[in-house]
């Protein structure tokens, strides 16, 4: 049965999206900001990451981390879909399937339709006990049917937590389209702004040190309770605000 975590590799837009990751991960080799990204990551210790649905989302942003250092593993239930993603970012990544993701990864992204996440949290969330889970998917209840709603009640932080016991969640990267994590990953002046919430510390620094990774400023909105604040639907959802304007929409000093 094939997967509903992954993009279709014969779909346009899906090829569309690894030509122009070949295409800038060729250009990337001659770009002059390359050596120091890699440096940044090396000196905080490059991170074993996860990815659990390797579409758009998923794959854009292990694109950015594999080219910062970080040992990613790309995963779908037919990872030889994945060859070409894999290609575009380099030597640092592999290809697996979705439990290798989750017991490979010190740090694991979960970037699939969220009406998946209650499945991922049943299979998965044993090998992921304690670790740094980013959870960046969005409800949306023409999708993913009665849950979206209930957890959009909730607030999708609290929702989250609840289908993936035991992980270390945080909400980070679903604020943003694909198309802003390809092309504006990065990107010359202020950077978009990356609202991130969770409720420890440390796993809050962790994110917030990938997200300079990927290309964008990180900014600590507080515990997975006020996640609901950037859900889908919010004044700041996908509007490519830079940190110092999400902070002032969302009333953070």
């Amino acid at each position: 049965m094939k997967s509903q975590w992954t993009d279709d590799a014969r779909d346009p837009s899906r090829r569309d999206f690894l030509r122009t990751a070949g295409v800038a991960a060729a250009g990337l080799a001659l770009a002059p900001t390359v050596l120091p990204r890699e440096l940044a990551a090396a000196a905080r210790g490059a991170r074993r990451i996860g990815i659990i649905g390797s579409g758009q989302m998923g794959g854009a942003v292990g694109l950015q981390w594999a080219r910062a250092g970080h040992e990613v593993l790309f995963s779908s239930r037919n990872p030889q879909d994945l060859v070409e993603l894999v290609g575009a970012a380099g030597s640092s990544a592999r290809a697996g399937y979705p439990q290798e993701a989750a017991a490979f990864g010190d740090v694991v992204l979960i970037a699939v339709p969220y009406g998946a996440l209650p499945q991922v949290g049943r299979d998965y969330a044993p090998l992921m006990q304690g670790k740094i889970v980013i959870d960046c998917g969005n409800p949306r209840a023409d999708r993913d049917g009665p849950m979206a709603d209930e957890a959009i009640a909730k607030g999708t932080g609290v929702a989250s937590a609840e289908y993936l016991p035991g992980v270390r969640l945080v909400r980070a990267f679903n604020a943003m389209s694909a198309v802003q994590m390809e092309f504006e990953a990065h990107r010359a002046g202020e950077k978009i702004g990356v609202p991130i919430a969770a409720d420890d510390a440390e796993s809050m620094q962790v994110v917030s040190e990938l997200v300079v990774d990927a290309g964008f400023d990180p900014v600590v909105v507080g515990p997975l309770s006020r996640a609901r604040e950037f859900d889908r639907g919010t004044p700041v959802y996908v509007r490519g605000l830079t940190a110092a304007q999400l902070r002032e929409a969302l009333g953070l000093r």
